[in-house]
């Protein structure tokens, strides 16, 4: 073939690549041309959505949480939550620059300090509504399970990777084990909801990496065996499983949120003008979505999760052609946490999951659960970039030809 039937853009000297631009020769030229653009404009779209909905929610809260020694002004948790978007963004770009070895490396010795930190948390921690969840002081306080969440994932994807260079390795065993040990360090906080989370990462990790079919269902049976001996022996799981099957508990909380989501209709009341979200008990976090649904009504709370799905489908469908084990699993492991984190909290709104205080990604207000959430999402635009002169660039494989 003559260089002539070349496509003329596709034209450059022999044995060079063609340049995207003068840019391009800086590590932000490349981010751009290797990140996700589409991932990153859906994360943008839902932190927008974010301030929106942490601004509308911000005086009930202000209302809830002032006394007479405090009293916060109206957009208090708003202003809040700029300053925590400050801090979560950078931490976003940042990680989302790493190579994806280093990536890994960080991850993995993350993981190692933050389960440290998750130990030593019920016996160190700072006790907020009978849970010690927290550990630091003062303003330098956080929530060590947020941040082990994405590094988690990132650890056990690893681990199960392994297993493609030597079947003999008990990946399997390790795995739970170390997800065994975590969970008991939340049950010990008490945090039922977050040890839930770990569970469901570790199943569709396994899942993932090609588990058999009679595994599985081994696994499902012993999933069920847990929720029932979690019942009968740890008061947690049975008060809220109580009150959500049998409302026989104080369901003040659900029935609140299910109230406010239902009273803005399909259209909603309007911006500021709810009424029922000064009832809610955590509007500005856990109940966030009632108070979207009350405002901006049921239309915008099925938009918002459909921007959830369009994320989790815009992952799986560019992991269609990954080759390595690692990326797959671990990008593949990020979109699950971050869909289950969504779908918990939406279900808990509508009643259809007890309450488990967990927060909306990049919705809810927060200062651990922001920069965590940052961090993990950073990790999985790391992990889904491409280099499109290495993959599937048109020129690329013109000029093999022509060669």
């Amino acid at each position: 073939m003559k260089m002539d039937a070349v496509p003329r853009r596709g034209r450059f000297r022999r044995g060079k690549p063609p340049r995207l631009g003068r840019a391009d020769r800086s590590a932000l030229g490349r981010w751009f041309w290797e990140i996700d653009l589409v991932l990153l404009a859906l994360v943008t779209v839902l932190i927008g959505i974010g301030l929106i909905a942490v601004a509308a929610a911000s005086p009930a809260a202000g209302v809830r949480y002032s006394d007479g020694a405090v009293q916060f002004p109206p957009l208090y948790y708003f202003y809040k939550q700029v300053m925590w978007l400050g801090v979560g963004i950078p931490v976003m770009f940042v990680t989302s620059m790493l190579p994806k070895s280093m990536a890994r490396r960080l991850c993995l010795i993350g993981a190692a300090v933050f389960i440290l930190a998750l130990a030593l948390t019920p016996f160190l921690g700072h006790q907020v509504n009978g849970a010690r969840r927290w550990i630091g002081t003062g303003g330098a306080q956080l929530q060590p399970s947020e941040f082990l969440k994405p590094l988690y994932v990132v650890a056990m994807a690893w681990l199960f990777s392994l297993k493609q260079h030597d079947r003999s390795l008990p990946v399997v065993p390790i795995s739970f084990v170390v997800t065994a040990v975590i969970a008991g360090f939340l049950m010990k906080q008490p945090d039922f909801g977050q040890t839930v989370m770990f569970l469901l990462m570790w199943t569709a990790i396994l899942t993932l990496s090609g588990a058999p079919m009679k595994g599985l269902a081994i696994l499902a049976g012993s999933g069920i065996a847990v929720v029932v001996l979690a019942y009968l022996f740890y008061p947690v799981a049975h008060l809220r499983i109580d009150n959500f099957l049998f409302q026989t508990g104080d369901t003040y909380q659900v029935d609140s949120a299910r109230r406010t989501l239902l009273h803005g209709g399909l259209f909603g009341v309007g911006p500021g003008a709810g009424t029922m979200k000064f009832k809610l008990p955590e509007p500005h976090t856990d109940y966030i979505f009632s108070v979207i649904g009350e405002e901006f009504g049921l239309i915008a709370c099925i938009a918002i999760a459909a921007l959830y799905a369009a994320i989790m489908v815009r992952v799986f469908v560019k992991l269609l052609d990954e080759e390595d084990q690692f990326i797959l699993l671990a990008a593949a492991g990020l979109a699950t946490q971050f869909g289950a984190q969504a779908i918990i909290n939406m279900a808990v709104n509508v009643q259809l999951a007890p309450s488990k205080g967990m927060t909306l990604p990049f919705i809810s207000y927060g200062g651990s659960s922001m920069i965590a959430l940052s961090m993990g999402f950073g990790l999985l635009l790391a992990f889904t970039r491409r280099n499109p002169y290495l993959t599937r660039s048109p020129y690329v494989v013109t000029w093999n030809k022509a060669r």
